[in-house]
């Protein structure tokens, strides 16, 4: 895996990120440090690429378990520590899986072996950060 990271110049604080894949992502500073809030902060990506890395998790085991799923929205709430480097300390994640028909059973089982088994990065951010990990079944 790689990515090339580019700042944008001398006016601000914005990066665009290159991935391996070919995809553009473009980050920016907040206004106190010189940025221009263009777009989101490196740490939110962060906390943004965690998130889809576990939902990605959840969704493919729940249809491997045969469920019929047809929605995993997952709310994210961070802390970070007070002082540099402000690693995250505390991550709740809230699972909200809407589907027809679901077992718990299943939706618990695949929130479970994302974050014992597969999620690579969650298995990096629990190394700084406690996570409190719940979720919620709707029915669709």
């Amino acid at each position: 895996m790689e990515c090339t990271v580019k700042w944008t110049g001398l006016d601000g604080m914005s990066f665009i990120a290159e991935t391996g894949s070919g995809h553009v992502v473009v980050m920016d500073g907040a206004l106190e440090g010189g940025g221009r809030n263009l777009a989101p902060r490196p740490m939110e990506l962060l906390l943004a690429g965690t998130g889809g890395c576990t939902a990605y998790d959840v969704v493919v085991i729940l249809r491997k378990n045969g469920q019929d799923v047809r929605g995993c929205d997952l709310q994210l709430q961070a802390e970070r520590a007070d002082t540099d480097p402000k690693v995250f300390t505390r991550i709740r994640m809230h699972f909200i899986v809407r589907g027809r028909g679901l077992q718990a059973k299943m939706v618990e089982r695949a929130v479970r072996m994302s974050h014992d088994k597969y999620c690579s990065a969650t298995a990096m951010i629990e190394k700084t950060a406690e996570l409190t990990i719940d979720w919620e079944i709707v029915e669709d």
